[in-house]
């Protein structure tokens, strides 16, 4: 059967999933076949033992959005990674405020950590072309993988 995660929990590790029968069915992750995180909002095929999901997988023919933001945040950290915008936008606030505070800061001391961030700003964008759309949705997205 064909679905979409209505909710998901990473604490409790389930959630919820609506089937194209209009029946609501849970989803817990021992279930869960995926290479990628479950997240909500993502289309799955699954089949049915009562009302709990069994043998999870993602939908191969509808994208889970990992391309566009991955491209996006890829061009964030290129054009404005030294003020932290590519980690604001992946929700990583705390870390955006260490590099933008550090960006601006860093004039201070001749520019040199101003530099440093700009350094590490470039590597991520690096980074984030050369991963496939899955692995970056699984690292950064799902994985909530900060730093490099």
């Amino acid at each position: 059967m064909k679905g979409k995660i209505l909710d998901f929990n990473k604490e409790s590790q389930s959630g919820v999933i609506s089937g194209t029968d209009g029946n609501r069915y849970k989803l817990e992750a021992a279930n869960w076949k995926g290479s990628v995180a479950p997240k909500a909002g993502a289309s799955v095929d699954f089949s049915v033992n009562g009302d709990v999901a069994e043998e999870i997988y993602m939908d191969g023919g509808q994208s889970t959005g990992g391309a566009s933001k991955k491209i996006a945040a890829a061009l964030f950290a290129f054009f404005l990674g030294a003020f932290g915008a590519h980690k604001f936008y992946l929700g990583y606030t705390k870390q955006g405020v260490i590099m933008l505070l550090t960006f601006l800061f860093g004039f201070i001391l001749l520019g040199i950590p101003s530099l440093v961030i700009g350094v590490i700003a470039f590597i991520e964008f690096i980074m984030y072309l050369i991963k496939s759309d899955d692995e970056f949705e699984a690292t950064y997205v799902a994985g909530n993988k900060a730093w490099f």
